[in-house]
């Protein structure tokens, strides 16, 4: 059910698995957004933004965003608004805080430092899944620089922007959301304007999804 184009991309991976993820992703996103538009899986086709965001050529009020980590394919589909979703799965960051101090804002150090060690990886995920969704939701992609704005991540404290180049009005007009998805991973949904609900199916098997 694949384009062509997107089985040259899958034929540019080095490895095997990195291949078959691809693969498996795009044939899952093929199948939820045909249920969503009532068209066939490979009648789908694909047109891609400035900075390489993709998204649907026909005509639709329906957006979707994909994210990969280790095991898993997170895709967030919705309508009438552009969204962006990040999955990480959670490991040892014995950089942490230079890597932090490189990409997040002084103040989102500030507060990754003053949590308990214990605390830090988690939180440092939490960051970092919470602005990659809202890069990848306004589509600028890596020219957009992470350390412009600024999000929560202390534990105690809700999803939310904080202020956007310094802007904490124009902040209030983004919605962040935690995805609780499967132990030891850390995924956030960003979009703009009301707030919405949630819909999230549990983790699906590819093989049961393209039976």
């Amino acid at each position: 059910m694949l384009a062509a184009d997107e089985c040259e991309r899958a034929g540019r991976f080095a490895f095997d698995h990195l291949r078959q993820s691809f693969t498996l992703a795009r044939g899952a996103l093929r199948i939820l957004l045909a249920r969503a538009l009532g068209v066939t899986p490979e009648a789908i086709r694909f047109s891609y933004g400035e900075k390489g965001k993709p998204g649907l050529a026909a005509a639709t009020p329906f957006r979707f965003n994909v994210s990969h980590s280790s095991a898993l394919v997170l895709i967030a589909i919705t309508s009438d608004c552009e969204l962006g979703v990040d999955i990480e799965k959670i490991r040892p960051m014995p950089d942490l805080q230079s890597i932090a101090g490189r990409f997040f804002s002084g103040e989102e150090t500030e507060a990754l430092m003053s949590l308990r060690p214990d605390q830090r990886e988690a939180a440092f995920f939490r960051c970092w899944t919470r602005k990659e969704a809202y890069i990848k939701a306004i589509g600028d992609g890596l020219s957009a620089p992470l350390d412009g704005f600024a999000v929560t991540l202390d534990p105690s404290l809700p999803a939310r922007m904080i202020h956007l180049a310094g802007d904490r009005t124009a902040a209030g007009a983004w919605n962040l959301h935690d995805l609780l998805i499967e132990p030891g991973y850390a995924a956030a949904l960003a979009y703009a304007g009301e707030r919405r609900p949630i819909h999230q199916l549990p983790p699906q098997d590819p093989a049961a999804l393209l039976a």
